[in-house]
């Protein structure tokens, strides 16, 4: 492992921000952490043996000791405390969405390019194992064309009334989806219900249109009677799927081909192929990664800009749903 030589705080040590403060824990990044609820500050301070801790974000930007600062807070603030963050000239780590709206994910990435700033977004699974095999075998061909993606994200809560489940579950999947397809795509639709608050989107399919026939799409809610989260690739030379859930073989190739029989298709059957993989959890690869970039400079997988194009897409399926209502 990399010798580590930045030091790292984290604003909101909640429901995931307490992943984040593990993992930067673990990798000898930790330096201070942040939240509003004090009870919650000192007791991630007492476990992970944290240096300092704070109630109030501003009092981290003025610490000539922090290189870094991951924000974990709900989505409606990411805007204004990485703005605050970088222009105390510090790298920042946010997690998705960069933002609620492009305009304030455009400022952003120009603030963090004026000031010569790191700005990452965690698009976890980008970090997976399974998903950068998954993408090197795209690349190298033995999947054949990409014909249709889809991917399930599915549980019972955690209920949220600030965002909705396409702003909450989603923008990990059009992320990958996005990368490994590598364009945008021509066409949105997004369909949805809210059942349990009004206005609050509980449920949602969201459809995509790429060029040369590929199309794709991705169902996500958190009003659901167990956990999945699968993501299935179909190629013409064979098919893949990424089944976070599976313990032991997340990674499976499927090289099944479609035989022409007087003018029928006809499926013939092969055996499966269990792609192996790392078992590096992928926060922790997502974490080293940001702390990588801020030791060379360099642009990390999941930037602004990256963010910014989830973003566009995100925002293209909310106006269906509004459409919609």
């Amino acid at each position: 492992m990399m010798k580590i030589n930045k030091k790292i705080a984290v604003i909101g040590t909640g429901y995931w921000g307490r992943n984040l403060v593990r993992n930067f824990a673990e990798l000898g990044a930790l330096h201070a952490i942040c939240d509003e609820n004090e009870e919650t500050v000192k007791k991630q301070q007492n476990t992970f043996k944290v240096e300092k801790a704070f109630t109030d974000y501003k009092k981290l930007l003025t610490s000539p000791e922090i290189d870094g600062i991951a924000i974990a807070t709900p989505a409606t603030t990411h805007f204004e405390i990485a703005k605050q963050v970088i222009l105390s000239g510090k790298d920042i780590f946010v997690e998705k969405p960069l933002a609620i709206n492009l305009k304030d994910a455009q400022e952003l990435i120009h603030l963090a390019k004026k000031h010569s700033r790191i700005l990452m977004v965690d698009h976890i699974l980008q970090y997976h194992p399974a998903i950068i095999k998954l993408k090197q075998l795209i690349d190298e061909g033995a999947l054949g064309k990409l014909q249709y993606i889809y991917s399930n994200r599915l549980n019972i809560g955690k209920f949220r009334h600030e965002e909705n489940i396409l702003w909450s579950f989603a923008p990990h999947d059009i992320s990958v989806i996005l990368s490994l397809v590598g364009q945008e795509p021509e066409k949105v639709r997004a369909f949805g219900e809210a059942y349990l608050q009004d206005e609050v989107v509980d449920s949602t399919i969201t459809h995509f249109r790429f060029k040369n026939r590929l199309k794709a799409h991705i169902f996500v809610s958190w009003l659901h009677p167990y956990k999945e989260q699968k993501l299935v690739v179909i190629g013409s030379n064979a098919m893949a799927v990424f089944d976070d859930m599976n313990i032991e073989n997340k990674l499976v190739l499927y090289p099944h081909k479609i035989d022409w029989i007087k003018h029928v298709p006809v499926a013939e059957k092969a055996e499966k192929k269990i792609i192996l993989i790392d078992q590096s959890e992928p926060l922790k690869e997502a974490c080293l990664h940001f702390i990588s970039c801020m030791e060379t400079r360099r642009t990390p997988r999941t930037d602004g800009e990256e963010a910014l194009t989830v973003l566009k897409v995100l925002q293209q399926a909310q106006e269906r749903l509004d459409i919609r209502k």
